[in-house]
């Protein structure tokens, strides 16, 4: 009850002049605004660097097959022939710190289109998850394959805008055809440009296809050698040429041996597939530490590798990428709580130098109060309460400016805005403790007044 009575008393004392109480909220309203509206665009700006530096690859975590060694001699990185694409679905399906995961067959040959050829940077046998994993599923032109293509081995791929460019003039190839060692593959969608990566690498001269389809049909191995069209220009007779033999074989016998065109229309998968590399996708940067020691874990538990045995893979990240993203990130928050500190001491400043000025015209009012036994924490109270009065007021009132802020620059400026329960959350907080802060002193000045040279000031 004295403290809604304290509440109520200071209420009556704002209202008494209600535009020095509104002037004086005005500098609560502004810091709060200020903080909330550059708040919101500064989650804004910081989702859309991150959504950028996550499209190269700052989330992605590649899992490589690791080196073979024989007698002291290694074989290079790759010679651990034990990825697969089962290995790939149990880790997005046991492993929660991971939002995607496509296993990924390499090829390095020609892509032909009439009269032109090209050799591009990176051929990719994959699956649709590739798109979300890599952050490219709005494509340019087309549609993307699909898994019922993966699982059929269907001569169908995707390419990037340098492919357009080199082999089509800049023309649409949806529905066109090319060749990937004599292959013909049915162009079914166009991705969007990305330009280079942080290597320098462009990311655009790209070929997307089932992985299935690029294993079995194009290479029938993991990548050996950096251009497998040039290695198989040396000799045709182990390579499938659909074009050399167009008529089949004409040997009698009770079963006849399938041609070349019959063995490359239906090719007959091993037992064991193996990948080249898996891509992963952790559900946040914050994420990769625990990304990587969950699919480590998993790995080890499917290749039964014992406990001391060394890892037939190797797990590589994009740590330079995380480091930068977190360097932005933090840099943007201390700047705007740099800001907000300015911002709400100023505001504080003006609280207290408007309480003094009250304290001093109700000094016959406080030293009368006294007189009729009002003890000095009475006093001390209802200015401090009149402070966090002003203060939450100024900080409800600046709340709806920052949102109407924050709007309105993302309506007129296009601005990439995110509302910030936090920050919020925080402004209140924060009002009630500056009026807390920088309304103690003229609350502690007026309890100390004394009662009969209060009530002689004039």
């Amino acid at each position: 009850m004295k403290s809604y009575r304290t509440f109520k008393t200071a209420l009556r004392a704002l209202r008494r002049n209600v535009m020095r109480a509104a002037l004086t909220t005005l500098g609560i309203v502004i810091g709060v605004a200020a903080v909330i509206a550059m708040m919101e665009i500064g989650n804004g700006s910081s989702a859309a660097i991150q959504k950028t530096i996550a499209s190269m690859g700052a989330n992605t975590l590649m899992v490589m097959p690791g080196q073979a060694a024989s007698g002291g001699i290694s074989f290079g990185a790759g010679s651990v022939l034990t990825m697969t694409p089962q290995d790939a679905d149990t880790i997005l399906k046991d492993c929660p710190s991971v939002s995607g995961v496509a296993p990924v067959v390499r090829a390095r040959t020609q892509v032909v289109y009439g009269n032109r050829n090209w050799v591009p940077m990176s051929i990719d046998g994959t699956t649709p998850s590739f798109l979300d994993v890599r952050d490219w599923s709005d494509l340019a032109d087309g549609d993307p394959f699909t898994d019922r293509d993966v699982r059929n081995a269907s001569k169908v791929c995707m390419i990037g805008q340098t492919i357009v460019r080199e082999l089509f003039g800049g023309q649409s190839p949806v529905g066109k055809e090319l060749r990937l060692q004599n292959v013909a593959f049915k162009v079914v969608g166009v991705l969007q440009p990305k330009g280079a990566n942080m290597m320098g690498m462009d990311q655009d001269d790209i070929v997307l296809a089932p992985w299935t389809t690029i294993k079995y049909r194009v290479t029938g191995s993991s990548l050996a050698n950096p251009n497998q069209s040039s290695a198989a220009s040396g000799g045709t007779s182990s390579s499938v040429d659909t074009l050399s033999h167009i008529y089949p074989n004409s040997q009698l016998s009770l079963y006849p041996a399938p041609s070349a065109i019959q063995q490359a229309d239906t090719p007959q998968p091993v037992r064991f597939a193996n990948v080249d590399q898996i891509l992963v996708a952790a559900k946040s940067s914050a994420q990769i530490p625990a990304a990587i020691t969950e699919v480590t874990a998993l790995l080890r538990e499917r290749h039964h590798i014992r406990l001391g045995e060394a890892d037939d893979f190797t797990i590589r990240d994009m740590t330079e990428l995380t480091k930068a993203m977190s360097s932005t990130t933090t840099l943007m928050t201390k700047l705007l709580l740099c800001v907000a500190l300015i911002s709400l001491v100023v505001g504080g400043v003006g609280i207290m130098n408007i309480m003094l000025v009250s304290v001093t015209e109700r000094t016959r009012e406080i030293g009368l109060r006294m007189a009729v036994g009002a003890q000095p924490g009475d006093i001390l109270r209802q200015f401090l309460a009149e402070a966090v009065v002003l203060c939450l007021i100024g900080g409800a009132a600046g709340i709806l400016m920052g949102r109407g802020s924050s709007i309105l620059v993302t309506k007129l400026l296009h601005w990439p805005t995110q509302i910030s329960l936090e920050a919020i959350i925080a402004a209140v907080v924060v009002s009630a403790s500056v009026g807390i802060v920088f309304g103690y002193y003229p609350a502690w000045r007026a309890s100390r007044l004394d009662p009969i040279e209060a009530l002689r000031y004039e």
